[in-house]
C-alpha cells in the first residue's frame, strides 16, 4: 500500500525544513527536466537576512544535490548541495529558510524572461 504525502498547511509547516519528505517527492530526479524547455521551479529557499535565492527544478535524495536558479552575486543555473545551504548563515546569523507560500512555477517566470509575463509575483499563490 503507498502512502500519498500532502503538502502541509503552510502555518504549520517548518521553513527550516529544506526539503521535507512530501516535497522531495515531488521534485523530478537530477537531469529529468534537461531537456524541457522551460521547467518547473518547485520550491525556493532564502535568506531572510541577505539577497541570495535558491529556485529548485530537480533534487536527488541520495546526493542531497539540487538544480535550478541562484541568483546571488549573479543569476545562473546551477547545482547546490542542501548540506551547504543547512550551514550557511546570512549576515545576521540567519539560517537559510524554505518559503511556505511558494507555487511551483515555469522558470521563466522565476527569471523574467518573458515581456508580458503571465503570472503575478510566484509567491502569492495567484495567476493571472
Amino acid at each position: 500500500m503507498k502512502t500519498t504525502m500532502t503538502r502541509p498547511d503552510p502555518a504549520h509547516d517548518d521553513a527550516h525544513d529544506l526539503m521535507p519528505d512530501w516535497l522531495a517527492a515531488d521534485i523530478p530526479s537530477l537531469y529529468a527536466t534537461e531537456r524541457d524547455e522551460d521547467p518547473v521551479v518547485r520550491c525556493k529557499f532564502f535568506t531572510p537576512d541577505s539577497s541570495w535565492t535558491w529556485y529548485v527544478t530537480e533534487y536527488s535524495p541520495l546526493e542531497g544535490m539540487c538544480f535550478g536558479l541562484v541568483d546571488g552575486l549573479e543569476a545562473e543555473l546551477g547545482y547546490f548541495a542542501l548540506d551547504e545551504l543547512r550551514s550557511a548563515r546570512g549576515h545576521l546569523g540567519l539560517r537559510i529558510e524554505r518559503d511556505l507560500w511558494w507555487t511551483p512555477c515555469p522558470l521563466s517566470a522565476v527569471r523574467g524572461d518573458e515581456q508580458d509575463d503571465p503570472y503575478d509575483t510566484p509567491t502569492d499563490g495567484q495567476w493571472k
